[in-house]
C-alpha cells in the first residue's frame, strides 16, 4: 500500500504448514518484544527501506501476537502468548502471518512451541466411591484422568497412588495412548472394622522439571448385612418387687449390631412366650426395655422365665434368655384355720387340757411369712406352738364355772414384715358344771315359834339352800334327817311332829301341837343336790311351842 508496509498476523492452529516459505518458532510465555525472527534479512529487505518508509500494524479485527521492530526489522512478540489458550489441544500451534510491502506480500509462519507451563489437574478436588463390603478382591474402579493442556511429553501423564494394603493401581492404556488410572480391591473389605478409606493419588506430566496434580480419593464402604444382632449378655437377671405399679420398668436388654442403616437397626420382641408372660410384661421394639403391664403377685409366680428376640432390617436375628425373680412384699395377712375347737369343756378339766387346735399359715415368704401367735385378753387359757405352723389352746389354770361359765379368747397372728400384718379369731368355751358345790343353807340353824292346838298342815317355816351348781347339780332337794325332843317327848317322837316338802324346804305341822306335852323340839333338814353323787348339807330347825290357856286347874 503506496510505500507503506502493513503488516498483521493471522491466527491459524494448523498440523502442517505447506505455504509460505519462512518459518519461525517461539516459546510460548515469552515476556513482550522477545525476538522471533530477523523480517527484514530473511525477506532481503533494506533496514533503510523499513526506516524510510516506517512500518504501522494494521489491525482488522484479529488479535497480535506479533509486530515488526521497525530499528532493527526484526519480527518480536507483541504480548505474552499462551499457547493452550490459543491453540487449545493442537499438538502444533502455528501462527501465520502476511507482510505487505509496496504492494508485495510476503507470507511466513510462526510455530508456538510447548513449555511445560500446566501442571496435570482434576476435575474434581475428590474422588468419592461406594464399594459394597462384598465385593470381590480383583475388582477394578475407573478413576477420573487427570488433564493437561500440554502437548507432547509435557503431557504424557503417569500415576501414583499412596500405599494402602487394600487397594492398588493400575493404568489402563487405551487405544488411542490415553491412560486410564483404575483402582484395584486388593483384600476383601470388612465395613464393620473400617468404613472408609482417604488415600491421595497423584498425576505426573512428562516435562522438565516434572509437575503434578493431587485428588483425594474417598472410598465409603457401604453395608451388606453380613452380620446379625448381638445381645450384650445370653442371659438378663433382674429382681422386681412385687405389686410395683403397671408400667414400671424391669429391665433394658441390648443387642447390637456392626452394620450400618436398616442392616443394623435392631428391633426387639417377645420369642414364643406363653400368654401368662404377656399378660405381665410387654417390650418396647425400639429400645428393649422390658415393663410391667400387670399385677405381678409373688404368692401366684414368683419367676418368670422367657426369650426375647433381636432382629436388624434384614431379618437377621439373636435370642436371650430372661430370668425375671418376683421378690416378696408384705402383702399378706396370716391366715388362721381351725382344725379342732371343743365348744365345751368341764370345770374340772386339769391344766394344759386342749381346748383349740388352730393351723395359721401366710403366703408371704422369709420374715413376712413367719408366724407367731398369742391370745388377747386376760383368760384361764394360754396358747403354745404345735408341730409344724400348728398352735394348740389350752388350759392354763383351773375352771370354775360358777365364776365364769364361757370365755371368749382373740387367737392374734401376726407375721414378722415390716410393717407387721396381723389376723384375728375369736374361740368360744363354754364350762359345764361338774357337782363341785354342796347345797348351803341360808342360815346354819333356824327356829320356828307355833302355838300349841296349831291345826295339823300348817306351815311352820320354810329353810332355803342354795347350789352354785347348775342343772341337777344345782337343783336342791330337802329332807328330814332326824330331830330331838324337849321336855316331855322323846327324840324318837320329834321326827313326826313336822315334815318337809323337798322342792320347797317347807316345814309342814303334822299334827296340834300340846305345850303340856312337847315344849319344843329339832330336827335336822338335809338338802341334797341331784348330782351324781350327790352333794348335801344339813340344818338345824328348832320349833318352840307356845302355851296357850287351854287347860283348867286342877284340885
Amino acid at each position: 500500500i503506496g510505500g507503506r508496509m502493513l503488516l498483521w498476523c493471522v491466527l491459524m492452529a494448523v498440523w502442517e504448514v505447506s505455504w509460505g516459505q519462512l518459518r519461525y518458532s517461539v516459546p510460548e510465555e515469552m515476556q513482550k518484544g522477545s525476538f522471533v525472527g530477523d523480517v527484514a534479512k530473511d525477506l532481503g529487505l533494506q533496514l533503510s527501506a523499513l526506516r524510510d518508509h516506517g512500518a504501522r500494524i494494521v489491525d482488522k479485527g484479529r488479535r497480535q501476537y506479533f509486530s515488526l521492530h521497525e530499528k532493527t526489522g526484526q519480527l518480536v512478540t507483541a504480548e505474552r502468548i499462551d499457547r493452550e489458550q490459543v491453540c487449545r489441544l493442537m499438538e502444533k500451534c502455528v501462527l501465520r502471518c502476511e507482510v505487505i510491502v509496496e504492494g508485495e506480500m510476503k507470507v511466513y509462519a510462526i510455530e508456538v512451541e510447548d513449555i511445560n507451563d500446566n501442571s496435570p489437574a482434576f476435575s474434581k478436588a475428590a474422588l468419592d466411591l461406594e464399594i459394597g463390603e462384598l465385593i470381590l478382591p480383583g475388582a477394578r474402579f475407573p478413576l477420573q484422568m487427570a488433564q493437561d493442556p500440554d502437548v507432547g511429553s509435557n503431557s504424557l501423564l503417569s500415576y501414583q497412588l499412596a500405599e494402602n494394603p487394600s487397594f492398588r493401581l493400575a493404568v489402563k492404556e487405551s487405544p488411542d495412548g490415553s491412560r486410564q488410572p483404575e483402582l484395584v480391591l486388593e483384600a476383601t473389605l470388612d465395613r464393620e472394622k473400617q468404613s472408609s478409606f482417604q488415600m491421595m493419588l497423584t498425576a505426573v506430566d512428562g516435562g522438565s522439571p516434572a509437575r503434578s496434580g493431587t485428588v483425594q480419593i474417598r472410598i465409603n464402604v457401604t453395608d451388606a448385612n453380613d452380620n446379625a444382632p448381638v445381645f450384650s449378655k445370653s442371659t438378663y437377671e433382674a429382681r422386681v418387687r412385687e405389686n410395683v405399679p403397671t408400667g414400671s420398668l424391669v429391665l433394658q436388654v441390648r443387642a447390637t449390631d456392626a452394620d450400618a442403616g436398616s442392616n443394623g437397626r435392631v428391633s426387639y420382641s417377645f420369642s414364643n412366650v406363653p400368654n401368662a408372660v404377656r399378660a405381665v410384661f410387654s417390650i418396647d421394639s425400639d429400645n428393649g426395655d422390658i415393663r410391667s403391664v400387670g399385677i405381678l403377685d409373688f404368692e401366684l409366680r414368683n419367676k418368670y422365665t422367657f426369650a426375647v428376640e433381636a432382629t436388624d432390617g434384614g431379618g437377621m436375628s439373636d435370642h436371650c434368655k430372661v430370668h425375671v425373680e418376683i421378690t416378696d412384699e408384705n402383702d399378706n395377712a396370716p391366715e388362721i384355720k381351725t382344725l379342732l375347737v371343743t365348744s365345751t369343756i368341764p370345770e374340772d378339766s386339769p391344766p394344759g387340757t386342749v381346748v383349740a387346735l388352730v393351723k395359721v399359715h401366710d403366703a408371704d415368704s422369709g420374715d413376712n411369712g413367719k408366724v407367731w401367735c398369742e391370745l388377747e385378753g386376760e383368760s384361764p387359757l394360754s396358747i403354745v406352738a404345735s408341730s409344724g405352723s400348728s398352735y394348740k389352746v389350752v388350759t392354763a389354770s383351773a375352771l370354775d364355772r360358777e365364776r365364769a361359765s364361757e370365755h371368749n379368747v382373740t387367737v392374734v397372728a401376726s407375721d414378722r414384715g415390716s410393717p407387721s400384718l396381723s389376723s384375728r379369731t375369736v374361740l368360744s368355751l363354754s364350762v359345764s358344771d361338774v357337782n363341785d358345790n354342796a347345797p348351803v343353807f341360808e342360815e346354819a340353824a333356824y327356829s320356828a315359834y307355833v302355838s300349841e292346838n296349831n291345826a295339823a298342815g300348817a306351815a311352820v317355816l320354810r329353810v332355803r339352800a342354795r347350789d352354785a351348781d347348775a342343772g341337777a347339780n344345782g337343783r336342791v332337794s330337802y329332807w328330814l334327817v332326824g330331830g330331838s325332843a324337849g321336855e316331855t317327848a322323846t327324840a324318837a317322837a320329834a321326827a313326826p311332829y313336822v315334815s318337809v316338802e323337798a322342792r320347797s324346804g317347807t316345814l309342814y305341822a303334822q299334827r296340834s301341837f300340846d305345850y303340856e306335852q312337847c315344849r319344843e323340839f329339832a330336827v335336822e333338814v338335809r338338802a341334797q343336790d341331784g348330782g351324781s353323787p350327790a352333794r348335801s348339807s344339813t340344818a338345824t330347825v328348832r320349833v318352840f311351842v307356845l302355851d296357850l290357856n287351854d287347860n283348867a286347874p286342877h284340885v
